[in-house]
């Protein structure tokens, strides 16, 4: 009876340590991955940015091809002597022995002519 009236003791749970040599490893290890990953930021960071950098010229030489195959079939369409010397009469080239005449005002003078005729 005397084993029934002894009174258990609740048996308290203990957490075990690893020996000291095992923690000092792993400290060692994430030490070695944290050096490792902070060698390797900057070639990363400048491999990320290359990227980017090559997507934006990539999206540029797209635009600029675009504007020349626009170009191209201007070109194409303006080789007739009537086009061409229609355009260079739009950017302001006259004939030999021709003379040029710059009048000024004439947007002032349309407004008041079509006032004219509105008040008739």
């Amino acid at each position: 009876m005397a084993s029934a009236t002894r009174t258990q003791k609740p048996t308290a749970t203990k957490t075990r340590r690893p020996p000291r040599g095992a923690v000092v490893r792993r400290w060692l290890a994430v030490g070695a991955l944290l050096l490792v990953a902070l060698l390797y930021y900057r070639p990363i960071k400048a491999y990320v940015d290359a990227h980017r950098q090559l997507a934006q010229k990539q999206t540029q030489v797209q635009a600029l091809e675009t504007e020349r195959a626009r170009l191209k079939h201007r070109l194409g369409a303006s080789t007739s002597l009537d086009t061409l010397a229609r355009e260079a009469r739009a950017l302001g080239y006259v004939r030999p022995g021709e003379r040029l005449f710059i009048v000024k005002g004439i947007n002032e003078w349309r407004k008041r002519e079509r006032a004219s005729y509105t008040h008739r």
